[in-house]
C-alpha cells in the first residue's frame, strides 16, 4: 500500500469527524443554511487562509539540503496560493459584508488555535508535517466546494460573484491533490511518514471544530 493510500486509510476516522458537523451536513442536504453562516465560513476561512503563503514559506526555510525535492513543491504551492486571502473577502463584500472590517478583525478560536497549531508543527516540530494540513483543506475543497457553492446558491440567491473562493478551490484543488498523492508516495521516512499522519488527523479535528463553532454562534465574528 502506498503512502497516500496509508495516509488515507489512518485518517479516516478524524475526516469522519470533519464531515459529521452539522453545519456541513445541513448543507449538503439542502436543509436551511443562512447567510450570516456563510459570512462566517467565508469570515474564517479569511483567517486561516492568509497564513497559507507564510507557512509555506516556513515549511521551506526549514527543510534540509537533502530535502529540495520537497522545497520544490512548497514552492509550487506558494505560486499557486498567492492573493487567495483576497478573494475571500471579495466574496464577503459580495454578500454585503464589510471586508475591512473582516480583514482587520480577529478570528474565532477553533481558527486561531488551528492557525496556532500550524505553525507548531511547522517551527517546533517536523515541518513536512505540514502536508497534513493540506491534505485536510484540498481534500475538504474537492470533496465538498464545487457542490457546497451550488447548494448555497440556491438557497441564499447571491451572485456568482460571492463564490468565487470556493468554485476555484474545488476545481483547483482536483489537480493539487493529485499532485498531492504523487509527492506523498515519495516519502519513504518512517518518522516523516508518522508526522504527516498524526497532523492530519488534528487537523481534521480543529477545522471541524471551526465548523461546530460557526453552528453555535454563527453571527458571531460576521461583519455586517
Amino acid at each position: 500500500m502506498s503512502f497516500y493510500q496509508q495516509l488515507i486509510e489512518q485518517t479516516q476516522a478524524e475526516r469522519e469527524y470533519l464531515l459529521s458537523a452539522p453545519l456541513i451536513q445541513r448543507c449538503l442536504k439542502q436543509q436551511s443554511f443562512t447567510l450570516a453562516e456563510y459570512q462566517a465560513f467565508l469570515t474564517e476561512a479569511y483567517h486561516h487562509v492568509k497564513h497559507t503563503v507564510p507557512l509555506l514559506m516556513a515549511v521551506g526555510s526549514r527543510l534540509s539540503s537533502a530535502q529540495e525535492y520537497y522545497r520544490e513543491a512548497i514552492a509550487e504551492y506558494i505560486e499557486e496560493e498567492l492573493g487567495h486571502q483576497e478573494w475571500v473577502l471579495n466574496d464577503l463584500a459580495a454578500t454585503g459584508a464589510d471586508k475591512e472590517q473582516v480583514r482587520h478583525g480577529t478570528p474565532r478560536l477553533a481558527t486561531e488555535l488551528m492557525v496556532a497549531y500550524a505553525y507548531d508543527t511547522v517551527l517546533r516540530g517536523n515541518p513536512l508535517a505540514f502536508f497534513g494540513m493540506v491534505l485536510v483543506l484540498e481534500g475538504t475543497s474537492v470533496n465538498l466546494a464545487t457542490g457546497a457553492a451550488e447548494i448555497i446558491q440556491q438557497q441564499l440567491q447571491l451572485p456568482n460573484k460571492a463564490f468565487s473562493y470556493l468554485r476555484s478551490h474545488g476545481s483547483l484543488d482536483i489537480e493539487h491533490l493529485s499532485f498531492f498523492e504523487k509527492l506523498m508516495d515519495t516519502i519513504s521516512d518512517a518518522t516523516d511518514q508518522q508526522a504527516i499522519v498524526h497532523a492530519a488527523k488534528v487537523f481534521y479535528q480543529l477545522y471541524g471544530n471551526i465548523f461546530r463553532s460557526i453552528e453555535a454562534a454563527p453571527a458571531a465574528k460576521v461583519a455586517a
